[in-house]
């Protein structure tokens, strides 16, 4: 902790205070938790051991999976934990760790994420020439840049926040440690510091968005040189990267594409991409997913009946 600081702990104030709607949240969330972690490891172990999922598609889609799994697990253990006993605590350490992991492995889902809709966009615009470009050695590349990206992304939030000073206040309005909120307790002007986060956050989120809709523009207007059965299922697959895109980039944007402030209502909204979105992606990704259910089935019989 920065020599300036006095603040050794963070206390957080959660999503209510009502014992009440505690428990009832607590059930509720760490029944999705369990889902989220259970369903993405489900599509983790099944690319990895069927041979009929051996495209990049799956290949990306399986690192999703495990990154959902990672920036889950940095938040929703301590959530709920905490609406369980009633009352939270962090440390600072362990709220920094928090941060980092957070952000890291949304970080890298984004681009993730980025690296699927351009796999789409050669599968489905230049499919005499989709095996070679995107060969192995390009889908790995691919992939450790996008890790890339959510180390450096996450490692400037880290670094932003870490060196000032905390010399006041230890409440946070909010159930996990993010920028806002920590900004909001730091006891010296953050005019910079506001605009740098908005910039690595906000905007950067803004742009893969607008990248997003492009690809998918673009892939839809060439549907029309596709027989019947292949607009289908291109629309089938694309149908389902633009479902999950939408659902963790709207609140996504409306959190951090803003000025730093923070709104009694971003709690809720946060649950949005923090909770909810890990879970809904496994879900999404599946059951509009012929191939995918397939392999799971085969999987579920050999290994299990």
């Amino acid at each position: 902790m920065d020599s300036r600081s006095n603040v050794t702990y963070f206390i957080l104030l959660g999503l209510t205070q009502n014992p009440k709607e505690q428990k009832v949240l607590f059930v509720m969330f760490l029944i999705i938790y369990i889902l989220t972690v259970l369903g993405n490891l489900l599509i983790v172990v099944t690319v990895s051991v069927s041979k009929s999922l051996g495209s990049p598609m799956y290949f990306f889609l399986a690192n999703l999976s495990f990154m959902d799994v990672i920036y889950s697990s940095a938040i929703n253990p301590k959530l709920i934990s905490d609406l369980f006993f009633g009352k939270s605590t962090i440390s600072f350490q362990s709220c920094m760790i928090q941060l980092f992991t957070g952000h890291f492995s949304s970080g890298s889902g984004v681009f993730i994420l980025l690296a699927m809709a351009y796999d789409r966009y050669v599968a489905i615009c230049k499919p005499l020439h989709y095996l070679i470009i995107m060969r192995q050695w390009v889908c790995v590349l691919l992939l450790a840049l996008s890790w890339l990206g959510g180390f450096l992304h996450s490692i400037i939030q880290l670094s932003t926040i870490y060196g000032l000073p905390f010399c006041g206040p230890n409440v946070m309005d909010h159930y996990m440690c993010d920028m806002y909120p920590l900004l909001k307790l730091v006891c010296t002007d953050t005019y910079v510091i506001d605009v740098l986060v908005v910039a690595n956050g906000g905007v950067i989120c803004s742009i893969v968005f607008l990248l997003l809709l492009i690809s998918y523009g673009v892939i839809w207007h060439s549907l029309k040189n596709l027989s019947q059965e292949g607009r289908r299922k291109a629309l089938q697959t694309c149908g389902s990267h633009i479902t999950v895109v939408v659902f963790f980039f709207v609140p996504c944007i409306f959190i951090y594409a803003r000025p730093a402030k923070t709104f009694p209502f971003d709690k809720s909204v946060s649950v949005f991409y923090t909770v909810i979105s890990p879970m809904l992606n496994p879900l999404i990704y599946t059951l509009r997913n012929t191939e995918m259910l397939n392999a799971m089935k085969t999987l579920w019989k050999s290994h299990v009946m």
